[in-house]
């Protein structure tokens, strides 16, 4: 039995037309009966929106390509790219995913990708729902006997470029590549904060971020992983650096439950 093929509203081939000319005006004619003064202000009003949200996510990109180079790009995404939130802050994480599935330009620098992630990354952390449960930690518990509670909205990030220092006047080659680490957290006052770690470091607290291991625990894991040849010192070493994170703010103190067992 043949379907008979359903008759698209015209309303809706309305909508449809007005909606193409406002994400491509150039491609897609105005839809008739719209006067160009007003179909002007909807275009304007449109695009300034998607534009500022993004612009104010990724400053450092944008001085580096340029005003005319950032507004083609920040054009092509409101013109081809369909977003799946319908919320404006996650605007810019739409815009990430679109760099990261388009084909690169071969003017666009080697290094674009990250610095977007990475500027992305502190209004991911900013917005983040995640918050700790105070009663559940003890904030001057031992961090060597206990299991270290990191600050529950942060990220553990590694680039192949030092994406923190990049900017208008340090534009790194492919050449001049740096495997960098970085602990982005939002701190008790709900300030995003940024620390540059090293290899180590990031190993302990990837398996600090677990919650299932001592800070010693932990500690003795990456000496036996580095086959250190002097592990009391890499563990004195370890420790300290547990602590200076505690007075940062990137870990909040211990599980009470190990506090209250100790006891």
């Amino acid at each position: 039995m043949s379907s008979t093929p359903q008759h698209v509203p015209e309303f809706q081939d309305y909508q449809r037309a007005f909606t193409r000319h406002i994400r491509d005006p150039k491609q897609h004619p105005r839809p008739t009966g719209v006067t160009a003064r007003r179909m002007r202000v909807y275009n304007t009003l449109l695009f300034n929106n998607i534009f500022n949200l993004v612009s104010s996510c990724f400053p450092v990109t944008r001085r580096i390509l340029g005003k005319r180079k950032w507004q083609q790009l920040v054009r092509e995404f409101f013109a081809t790219h369909r977003c799946h939130s319908p919320y404006f802050r996650q605007v810019p994480e739409e815009f990430l995913q679109y760099m990261q599935e388009r084909e690169a330009k071969a003017s666009e620098p080697d290094f674009l990708i990250y610095l977007l992630h990475y500027e992305w990354v502190e209004l991911a952390v900013d917005i983040s729902t995640k918050e700790a449960d105070a009663a559940a930690i003890d904030p001057a518990g031992d961090l060597c006997n206990g299991r270290p509670v990191l600050a529950p909205a942060h990220m553990l990030l590694s680039y192949p470029y030092p994406v923190h220092r990049i900017g208008k006047r340090f534009q790194p080659t492919p050449a001049q590549q740096e495997q960098t680490y970085l602990l982005v957290f939002r701190d008790s006052h709900d300030e995003v904060r940024f620390v540059v770690l090293n290899p180590v470091s990031t190993r302990l607290l990837s398996l600090i971020e677990s919650g299932s291991l001592t800070g010693d625990q932990a500690l003795v894991q990456v000496v036996e992983e580095l086959q250190h040849p002097n592990p009391a010192v890499a563990l004195a070493g370890g420790q300290a650096m547990l602590e200076e994170l505690r007075k940062e703010g990137a870990i909040l103190g211990t599980r009470r439950s190990d506090t209250d067992s100790a006891s």
